[in-house]
């Protein structure tokens, strides 16, 4: 189900219900870019691009860069809710999104080349995402808002608000001359917030007129008496009162915190980014602690799982093909092999208003992508299951017997290419095991840089690079075969001596260490034997 801008004020109490209702949901989003180009260099290694050597202090630095120039284009939610032990009813939405541009707030973001045409190419309408988008804020743009209205300021955010609330203004005023008290004009054509901005701006510069909003592209305007202005003016339901106003600028970020509140298990796919970007954008910017970032998430949602480490954990276990896509996974799990059709099987079944997911696969469009989501947790879930009780299930499965078994993959976040193979947002992260560290020493080669030491290796196989010294690098892989691949075949290099990296052989400061404690104790030496031969003379 599709909801922007128009839907979304009178879909928020449905959706409050639902989500409350819930055993848990699932999300997933899109963005106008991943990794920006403005952030690399020729360091293959540097830059935003995630590499081996991460940490994951490091990635997180990485990528919070990237998601401050991009932004949200899309956020799919499915709301998985247990009609029955066995029986899931998903109702999945796609929320189409755009900064809030209410007053002085205004946000620059970056359109990544690849994201739109790869976005295009699954049939991303870019006319919704501008023209129809939801509006959010997370709380410093909130603060600022409120700081605004308190101020009772009325800048105008754009050129083509001016242009209209100039329009609106000059109507009005042509109008009211010859307007008698409680007769009504039709302010129309206006869109988003300039709905808002014209009545602020009218009623500030005008005494005896009224206003208010006609559907969400007109103004109703009113002649009044003063002592009427002022009645109405204390009116609860006066959609100009500065709360009223906060909560429509607020936007989506109403519907975030309602999901915060709800605690609900939230699951997601190689879902670090969006994480990322639900913090940045709903909540607060990300801040430059990576502990105070997986802190906050923790306290936002306490119950996190990511259906990537489920499923490239247990694809061994459970004889499961390793795939990378979600659809590939979703298609996996339902092949008849894994998802044996016995009556306590978790049945899966799309609300009445979401049907055509049933219907017609959307890769890329983020509501069916988190239904995709939920509905591969559930069919893992059952596996493993099912396996850790050599299938003899007593009664139908319910969600909780569920999350226990996915105990050991709780919180635990798939971390892309680094030094850890999840994230923890609840403990402490676990270094994985990489094939040894590799060192590339240069000989009569100069000028030799890590793009070129890359592209020298990728024919062979891949392996992320870092200088370690003027003529020496670092190459790092996660594959032992590569390793054994590479020693070979460059033993005999004229120019590229390749050795397993021994810290004590390579690092750059333990050798300075050497030579330093080398040129201490020649010293020492030499005064030693110069101080004994000075006493000889004597």
């Amino acid at each position: 189900m599709e909801v922007g801008a128009a839907d979304f004020e009178r879909s928020l109490p449905s959706l409050r219900g639902r989500v409350r209702r819930a055993v848990f949901l699932a999300f997933d989003m899109e963005f106008t870019g991943l990794y920006s180009a403005s952030l690399q260099n020729d360091k293959l290694s540097s830059g935003s691009v995630p590499s081996l050597f991460d940490s994951p202090m490091e990635r997180y630095l990485k990528a919070k860069q990237s998601v401050q120039h991009f932004t949200v284009t899309q956020l799919g939610l499915a709301i998985f809710s247990n009609e029955s032990s066995n029986k899931y009813v998903v109702h999945s939405y796609n929320f189409f999104l755009f900064p809030s541009t209410w007053g002085v707030t205004d946000v620059e973001f970056t359109l990544s080349a690849s994201s739109i045409q790869f976005l295009s190419h699954y049939g991303f309408d870019y006319n919704k995402f501008l023209k129809d988008g939801i509006p959010y804020m997370n709380e410093a743009q909130e603060k600022i808002l409120h700081q605004y209205l308190l101020e009772g300021s009325r800048k105008v955010s754009s050129a083509l608000d001016r242009d209209a609330l100039k329009k609106a203004i000059d109507e009005v005023t042509c109008w009211i001359a010859a307007a008698e008290e409680e007769e009504t004009m039709i302010l129309q054509d206006l869109s988003g917030y300039q709905v808002l901005e014209v009545q602020l701006v009218l009623r500030h510069a005008l005494r005896n007129v009224w206003t208010q909003p006609l559907g969400i592209k007109k103004v109703m305007v009113k002649k009044v008496s003063p002592q009427r202005r002022r009645l109405l003016e204390n009116s609860p339901d006066d959609c100009c009162q500065k709360e009223l106003i906060l909560r429509s600028a607020r936007g989506f970020t109403n519907l975030f915190q309602i999901l915060v509140q709800a605690k609900k298990p939230l699951v997601g796919h190689n879902m670090l980014m969006d994480l990322m970007h639900l913090h940045d954008k709903f909540y607060k910017p990300l801040p430059e602690s990576y502990e105070e970032f997986k802190g906050n998430i923790h306290n936002l949602f306490p119950v996190l799982i990511d259906t990537k480490t489920v499923t490239k954990s247990i694809w061994k276990k459970c004889q499961f093909p390793l795939r990378s896509s979600l659809l590939e996974v979703y298609a996996v799990l339902c092949s008849s092999n894994l998802n044996p059709k016995d009556s306590m099987c978790p049945k899966i079944a799309l609300a009445s208003e979401c049907s055509r997911y049933a219907e017609k696969k959307s890769p890329h469009e983020a509501g069916y992508d988190a239904f995709l989501c939920g509905s591969v947790l559930l069919k893992s879930a059952h596996l493993l299951l099912c396996t850790s009780t050599d299938g003899a299930l007593e009664a139908d499965p319910c969600f909780p017997q569920y999350l226990s078994v996915l105990a050991e993959y709780l919180n635990k976040v798939n971390f892309i290419r680094g030094g850890v193979s999840s994230i923890n947002f609840s403990g402490e992260d676990v270094p994985c095991h990489h094939p040894p560290l590799l060192v590339v020493h240069v000989r009569g080669w100069p000028g030799l840089n890590e793009r070129q030491i890359y592209q020298e290796f990728k024919a062979l196989c891949r392996f992320d690079v870092r200088r370690l010294s003027k003529n020496q690098f670092l190459l790092l892989s996660n594959k032992f075969k590569q390793v054994r691949l590479v020693l070979r075949d460059y033993k005999h290099h004229p120019h590229l001596r390749v050795s397993v990296y021994g810290h004590w052989r390579h690092s750059p400061g333990v050798n300075c260490l050497l030579q330093v404690s080398g040129v201490v104790a020649l010293w020492s030496v030499l005064a030693f034997v110069l101080g004994g031969a000075t006493c000889c003379l004597f």
